[in-house]
């Protein structure tokens, strides 16, 4: 009978080493977790925001709560943590924490008569998915355009399309153009990010 061979558990970086591979993090890698971070963030509740995700990620691997193994990409790790805390926080609100009371009707000066009623505000597991799925799907697309990369992060932050030619330096020309071309990847891949 062959021998199954034991399992090699997985060298783990130090605490010094997990702080300098956080530091060589470079600003691709972090315009890549921001929109990863923006991709598990969609649905989460409005409280929850996708800098809250990546600032958590980025924390549990500071305090040592999180230990790194040596032959993971420190960008790889701090987006299996963000999906790990999307995870926890859609359990929450399964077991009921976070729904919204919702009136229906007040009787005046009776509140003891109101008629309320309690709303899971999350997303349906298949709409999750397939929302999980889009962003993926648009995350991949772009993963070779650092230009089209640095707008969806300018996008997602809220910036007007003047704000975000000031942060990445474009002109107006190259703005515009940069728009275009993710525009027509997105239609010839079918993905509109327009929910469903």
């Amino acid at each position: 009978m062959p021998q199954i061979p034991a399992l090699i558990p997985a060298q783990m970086l130090s605490p010094a080493e997990q702080a300098l591979a956080l530091k060589l993090v470079t600003e691709m890698d972090l315009l890549r977790l921001k929109a990863i971070a923006r991709l598990h963030a969609r649905g989460l509740p409005p409280d929850v925001g996708w800098d809250d995700l990546l600032q958590e990620a980025i924390t549990r691997v500071l305090v040592g709560s999180r230990k790194v193994p040596e032959d993971v990409p420190m960008v790889a790790f701090i987006a299996g943590i963000m999906r790990s805390l999307r995870t926890e926080h859609w359990r929450r609100h399964a077991r009921g924490f976070g729904h919204e009371r919702v009136l229906l009707d007040h009787t005046a000066g009776e509140p003891e008569r109101d008629i309320v009623e309690l709303r899971d505000p999350s997303p349906t597991p298949e709409r999750a998915l397939a929302a999980e799925q889009e962003l993926a799907a648009i995350a991949r697309l772009f993963a070779d355009d650092p230009v089209a990369l640095r707008i969806l992060a300018c996008l997602g932050e809220g910036m007007s399309a003047e704000q975000i030619r000031v942060v990445t330096g474009l002109s107006k020309t190259d703005y515009d153009s940069a728009r275009k071309r993710m525009r027509r990847a997105l239609l010839r891949e079918g993905l509109t990010c327009q929910p469903k």
